[in-house]
Order: structure tokens, then sequence, then C-alpha cells
């Protein structure tokens, strides 16, 4: 959680640079594109990695590596060099280091916690990031009022110590005894879990929908802050911690969902709540509306996040799981720079289609917007024509029934009262 916190922080004071230096949705997209484009292109090999190497050994070297990308951009920032380029390079950097971290970290969980307990062990996980997530913003909006984004990533830099002791206290973890496969092997084997099964297909197609357009409100928030709402540092902290604080509300509410209600109709609910908390956001001016509305997008999503990566995990093998969460990751960090480009580009298009006075605050309304109002959409269509194999392997029998009434109550799969 330390180190959840500093990265928050850190993530903060680039977005604000590059929005003050650039004032740019399109360079905020590029930005996203620089740190988690490299995800899209290496998460597999990231994933074949932790399959195939001591998955403690790899994730303290890609820790190492990340520290000493926050050194670097702590001198950058205090030798004023902390320029858009530079930004953009060392974003690179960390996203390429993050293809090879991110499956080394998720694979832990399942590692460390019985299989029963799995499911609340990834809400917890998912708990902890999003308390940093509240905390991490709201600091950072205070002392880069009070300081500058120089004590951000120097403080980012330091809270690396305390995940990697964390990661030196758990046993090696070295890869399954016996010949190692081919790695073309291993890779197809994970693509086929992925694709051959509708249950898996579904999931990572969810992701790629959530992360496109859920992701570019996060994204272009320093634009919202500053253009739409005419508000300053402490605003943009004030609005990313609430939704952090609404993701937290939803980690601590997953437990008191019904044990008989299925995934797979929580999941496109989820989806179809974020979207529709959202495109209302986009579509107010009014700040204290606008905190109604992400705090209650930010309990939504850790919904459709903490379900969709639960449902993953219980359906995989250990001897696979790293490649499997590697395509999701592809999936989730790939899609994000691609969504937030297009909302980019399309916001610029709407903006100047509609002869706006205001152009960049119509551009990020209509942007972040309209990709909000898809996912409300396609939330919909999934929450009607559901995939029962997200929940256990094998179609369901009898089909379920496709209509919106049974997609939100689940009424199939209520137990029957005892008369």
């Amino acid at each position: 959680m330390i180190s959840s916190i500093g990265t928050w922080m850190e993530g903060l004071g680039v977005q604000w640079l590059m929005a003050e230096q650039t004032g740019s949705t399109v360079m905020l997209a590029w930005l996203a594109a620089a740190q988690l484009g490299p995800m899209l292109l290496l998460g597999i090999f990231g994933g074949l990695a932790t399959d195939r190497l001591d998955r403690r050994r790899l994730l303290l070297t890609t820790q190492i590596a990340m520290m000493l990308i926050a050194a670097g951009l702590t001198a950058a920032s205090a030798l004023d060099r902390a320029t858009p380029a530079v930004l953009l390079a060392l974003g690179l950097l960390s996203g390429i280091t993050m293809a090879f971290n991110a499956p080394a970290w998720q694979v832990m969980t399942p590692r460390l916690v019985p299989r029963a307990e799995l499911h609340r062990a990834i809400a917890l996980q998912g708990l902890q990031f999003n308390l940093a997530r509240v905390v991490g913003p709201a600091l950072a909006g205070l002392l880069l009022a009070q300081t500058s984004a120089t004590v951000l990533f120097a403080l980012n830099t330091l809270s690396f110590v305390a995940v990697i002791l964390a990661i030196r206290s758990t046993e090696p973890a070295p890869p399954p005894p016996g010949p190692v496969p081919a790695a073309r092997a291993q890779i197809l084997e994970a693509l086929r879990f992925m694709f051959g099964d509708p249950g898996p297909r579904t999931l990572f197609f969810m992701l790629v929908l959530l992360s496109a357009l859920a992701a570019p409100l996060q994204r272009m928030l320093p634009l919202f802050v500053s253009e739409v709402f005419r508000a300053g540092e402490t605003s943009y902290g004030l609005l990313l911690g609430l939704f952090g604080a609404g993701a937290v509300l939803g980690g601590l509410t997953l437990g008191r969902w019904p044990t008989w209600y299925p995934r797979h109709h929580l999941i496109p609910l989820s989806l179809t709540l974020t979207g529709a908390c959202m495109t209302l956001f986009c579509t107010t001016r009014s700040l204290p509306l606008a905190s109604v509305w992400i705090f209650v997008a930010g309990l939504a999503w850790i919904w459709a996040f903490s379900n969709m990566i639960t449902a993953l995990q219980l359906r995989v093998s250990d001897v696979m799981r790293g490649r499997a969460l590697s395509v999701a990751n592809m999936a989730m960090f790939g899609a994000m720079p691609l969504g937030s480009l297009l909302a980019a580009v399309l916001g610029s298009r709407l903006a100047a289609w509609s002869g706006a006075t205001e152009p960049a605050a119509a551009a990020v309304q209509l942007g972040v917007g309209t990709g909000a109002l898809l996912l409300t959409a396609l939330g919909l269509l999934l929450l009607i024509w559901r995939t029962p194999e997200i929940d256990a392997e094998g179609p369901a029998n009898p089909p379920p029934t496709r209509s919106l009434w049974h997609g939100v109550t689940a009424k199939a799969h209520r137990p029957l009262t005892p008369s």
C-alpha cells in the first residue's frame, strides 16, 4: 500500500506536468500510450517469463528497475528537465518494465492464499490499491500546491523500499520441475485457453471494453479540472481520490452481494453502471455533482474489475497462470492508451464540428462522454446476452433467458423459498 500511494502520487505529478506544459488531450493520450502501450506488445513475453523463471526473483528485479526509473524522473524534475519528451521516454521505460512486473505480481496472490479465499484476497488487494488511490492523489494535490512535482517523484522513489522488503519476505517460487516446453507451444497454449473457451474469451472482451472506454476519464481528468470546472491541483486530487474512495466502498461491498448472484450477471451490470455514471459526469459542469458521479463510477468499476480478474484466476491452472494473465494484461493495459487516443481525437473533431465556444472543454467532454455512452450500451447488451461459461466450464443447461429483467435480477439463479 505504501508503494501504491507513491505510484499514485507520481502519476498525478506526471499527468499534471504534461497537462500544464501542453494543455493537450492528444499529448496526455500519448503519455498513456508510452506508459501502457508496451503491455500490448510485450505482455505475452512477460507472462512467458513468469511461467519459466523464479517468480519472486523476477518480481524483485522489476521492482528495483522501476525504482531506478522513478529516481531518474526525480532527477529530471529537480534539474528542470522534465519536458514532455523526457516524460514520454521515462513513461516508455516504465511501461516496458511493467510488462514483466504485472504478471509476476498477479501470480503471487494464488501462491500465498488458499483457493477458497482467492476472491476475498483479490478484493483485498483491490482495496489496498484503491485506498492508495484516495490517499495518494489527495496528498499529492496538497504537496503539489505547496511544493513541486519533484517532491512527489522523490517520495515515490523511496516508497519502493517497502514493497521490495515485502517481496523478500516471501518464499522463492521456482517454475514447476521437469522439461520446459518450447516458448511457441506455451504461448499457443495460453491463447487457446483465452480464445477457445467462451468464458475466458468474453472476459477478455469485457476487459478491453472497461479499459478502453473507462480509462480516458482518469487520463483526461486534469483537463476536466482545468478546462471544464476551472479549478486547480487540489480539486484534481480530490476527484481522483473520490474515484478511489468509491472503489474502496465497492471492494468492501463485494462480499455483500448474494452468493447465488453469479458473476456472468454481476460483471455486465457493473459495466453498465460504470458507463452510465461516467456519462453523467461528462454532461455536468458542476464540480459537486461531478464528485458524486465519479464516486459512484469508482464503486461500479471495482465491482466489474475485481470480478473479472477473480473469474479468470479461478478458471486457469497455475502452470499457465502467468501467460493467461499476461493476455488479460494485454487487454487491460493495451486498450487503455488506445482508448485515450481515440477519445482525444474524436473529442477534438466533435468539438470542431460543433463550433463550441470553449473547444478544449468541449473536446474532453465529448471525447470521454462518447466512450462512456458506448460502454453503457454494450454493458446492457452483455447483460441481455450473457455468458454462463464465465462461472463454470461448459454451456448452461437450460440456456439463459435473453432479457434485461432476467439479467438484472438473476431470477433463474435465485434459491427457491421453502413453502
